[in-house]
This record gives C-alpha cells, sequence and structure tokens, in this order.
C-alpha cells in the first residue's frame, strides 16, 4: 500500500512538475520540505495525534509551508493529509525526487569497502559507474565496514554488485561444504 501511495502521489507531482517547466524548482521544494519534515519531529506527533482534527492538521501544512514552496507542492501535503496519509510524505517525496533524478541519467550508488576510499579510487569507481550504466552522472554515498575484509558492494536502485572478500570465503565455503557431501555419499 505504502509503496501505491508513494508512487501515485509522485507520478502525480512529477507530471505537474513536467508540465510547468519547473522540475528543477518542484525539485528542490520537495527536499526542503524533506529536510523540516525530517528536523521536526513534532509535526509528525501533530500529523499522527488522534484528537486533532483533518481541518486543523491541514491548517498546520499550510502555516508551515504556504508561502515558502509552491502552491502545488502546498496542494499535494494538504491533499496526502486529506486522504490519511501523512506518514507516506517522505516516501512520497523522496520517489518524486528519485524520478526527477531519473529523468536526468543521475544514478545514486552505495558503495561499501574495508577501508576508506582515496579521492583517485573515487573517481575510478565513478568513472566506471558512468561506462557501464546508463547515468551520465552521480550520487555518490560511502560507507567503510572492514568486516568484508576487501572488495566493495555497490548498490544502485535494487542492483547489487558484491565483489567482496566476505562474499567470496562464503560462496567458497559453500561450494567446499557440497563436494564434502557428495564424497561422503560415495564412500561405501
Amino acid at each position: 500500500m505504502a509503496k501505491l501511495v508513494s508512487k501515485t502521489y509522485g507520478d502525480a507531482l512529477f507530471e505537474i512538475a513536467a508540465e510547468s517547466g519547473r522540475i528543477d524548482a518542484f525539485c528542490e521544494e520537495a527536499e526542503g520540505v524533506l529536510a523540516v519534515l525530517k528536523e521536526n519531529a513534532e509535526i509528525y506527533k501533530l500529523m499522527n495525534h488522534p484528537k486533532i482534527v483533518k481541518e486543523e492538521k491541514i491548517e498546520i501544512i499550510e502555516k508551515i509551508f504556504k508561502g515558502q514552496v509552491s502552491d502545488e507542492l502546498t496542494g499535494l501535503l494538504r491533499m496526502i493529509v486529506d486522504k490519511g496519509h501523512f506518514s507516506e510524505t517522505e516516501s512520497v517525496l523522496s520517489y518524486f525526487i528519485t524520478e526527477v533524478k531519473e529523468s536526468k541519467n543521475i544514478g545514486t550508488a552505495y558503495v561499501t569497502t574495508a577501508m576508506e576510499l582515496s579521492d583517485a579510487q573515487k573517481e575510478q569507481v565513478v568513472k566506471r559507474l558512468i561506462q557501464t550504466t546508463k547515468y551520465v552522472e552521480f550520487e555518490m554515498h560511502y560507507d567503510v565496514d572492514a568486516a568484508l575484509i576487501g572488495g566493495m558492494v555497490i548498490r544502485i536502485k535494487d542492483r547489487v554488485v558484491d565483489s567482496s572478500i566476505r562474499t567470496k570465503i562464503y560462496d567458497l565455503s559453500r561450494e567446499l561444504s557440497k563436494i564434502q557431501l557428495k564424497v561422503g555419499e560415495c564412500a561405501p
């Protein structure tokens, strides 16, 4: 259900942004609204409080965002509250931002390595990703996980490329256990 809500509202916002030729402006506003929501947990408490009626919640949204963001985005937020989906607001805006990036062929990659990469290594990773994907630019997120032992894990959307030593050792041990089972089965 949550995915359907974020897709429905996110696609509608994208369509409005594209038709009005203001994709970049809407994207900046969506990022700003996301930042406000993440910094202010009290907004969620108010929006989810059972004793605050829907009309008051809509009023709160208008007081916070009207004049700060476009009327279209304020209207979308009002509609989300009116339909009782405020808890999905972050996923709606994140979906919209992702769609904007996709339309511009900007990928988002999450790279995890066993140790910190140098700037030159990071450049090589980006260069290789651009060569092997449809994207012309990447928003990169780097993380270090010593448990990988070596190599790296790269995630772009739902695709994962895992060339870590930890995974190779795991795969090798699985293969070896299969061989041992077969040898044991053949013994008289």
